[in-house]
């Protein structure tokens, strides 16, 4: 192959390791979310409300980098499973507030191992890990300007 396609090799890609690391820790974390009934969407987003138990649907979109038609089938189903609530705002009706129920916040005592289990699962020193943390975020800005 001609070094006018190198830029074409995998090896050379820094989204395919990236999407590969996403796509097994995902698969990693099904065993423990399972217990759950929970999906890795849902358990990002149960996550999100367990630091903000009330908001508008709007907010945790941007949180999570989630679109409103993404977002709108696991609130669906994570409010059939009894773990939050959505209603209109009395405000503006066009905005939708979520809310955990008791439920969703009983959930996070089951779920509060499962960080713990995932950092046994990925051998990566914490500086290395702090590392990473770091230049995802900075990709995760630059994309989003």
């Amino acid at each position: 192959m001609s070094d006018d396609y190198a830029c074409l090799k995998l090896e050379n890609q820094l989204c395919f390791p990236l999407y590969v690391c996403s796509k097994e820790i995902v698969r990693k974390y099904h065993p423990m979310l399972d217990e759950l009934d929970l999906t890795y969407t849902q358990y990002i987003v149960m996550m999100a409300m367990w630091e903000k138990p009330k908001c508008p649907m709007n907010d945790l979109g941007k949180t999570l980098y989630l679109d409103s038609g993404t977002l709108t089938p696991v609130l669906k189903s994570l409010e059939s499973k009894g773990f939050i609530s959505r209603e209109r705002s009395k405000d503006d009706e066009r905005a939708v507030i979520v809310s955990l129920t008791p439920e969703g916040i009983a959930l996070r005592d089951r779920a509060v191992n499962v960080p713990g289990m995932m950092a046994s699962c990925i051998d990566i020193d914490a500086e290395d890990a702090k590392t990473l943390y770091s230049i995802l975020y900075k990709i995760l800005d630059k994309i989003k300007e």
